[in-house]
């Protein structure tokens, strides 16, 4: 299989490469950044793009499955308008592009909560970005929606003071479904999806995903 990946320089993004790169079913590893990722491996082609006009790139989006792990905070991307832009409107392009192409698989990282009636802006916007890709009709489309993330050298304050009470929590036999995922091991479910899951909708959730292969 062909991969093709965005937010590969994410920290799921990261490890889902490593993991792609590793795995004899994929032959190759195609990857749109922004940037060098740094990796060197005979299966891995960089596409470093400008994110602002990914029609022109259309020819490259060519393969058997794409993987999305793009997304930001709402602090990182300095504006709602700024966010909308990473965790919405790239996503969607490549999604219609890749489908356009004829790619029959597409693998989403969304999260916990997301839907377009949510409250939240960040669950409004993926809810949104889930619904939209839905509508491309991918012959195969899978939805992980995991909770916490756990990554490792994370400066985001608010992730290390919700992972840790979180472990404590899980450590006396609470909220058991909502512990903290590792972005590894996240990696891993991902990269399995495509090979063991049917054509149609798939969506995996929380403790789901760390049952899900096994």
């Amino acid at each position: 299989m062909k991969a093709l990946v965005i937010g590969a320089t994410g920290s799921t993004g990261e490890f889902l490469v490593d993991e792609l790169l590793a795995d004899a079913a994929y032959t190759s590893v195609t990857v749109f950044v922004r940037r060098t990722i740094g990796k060197q491996d005979p299966k891995l082609t960089e596409q470093i793009i400008d994110f602002s006009t990914i029609d022109s790139y259309k020819d490259l989006i060519v393969g058997d499955v794409f993987f999305s792990c793009l997304g930001t905070t709402l602090k990182a991307a300095g504006s709602k308008e700024n966010q909308t832009k990473i965790d919405f409107d790239i996503p969607v392009t490549f999604a219609r592009l890749a489908k356009e192409n004829g790619v029959p698989s597409f693998v989403l990282l969304s999260a916990y909560g997301a839907s377009v009636e949510s409250k939240v802006f960040y669950s409004q916007i993926k809810g949104k970005l889930e619904d939209e890709i839905a509508k491309l009709d991918f012959k195969q489309y899978i939805i992980f929606k995991p909770g916490l993330l756990s990554r490792a050298g994370t400066d985001r304050f608010g992730e290390k003071v919700m992972d840790n009470l979180l472990k404590f929590a899980n450590a006396i036999g609470l909220f058991r479904k909502f512990r903290p995922l590792a972005t590894s091991i996240l990696a891993k479910k991902l990269a399995m999806a495509p090979k063991v899951l049917s054509n149609g909708t798939s969506v995996i959730k929380l403790d789901e995903i760390f049952r899900f292969g096994e």
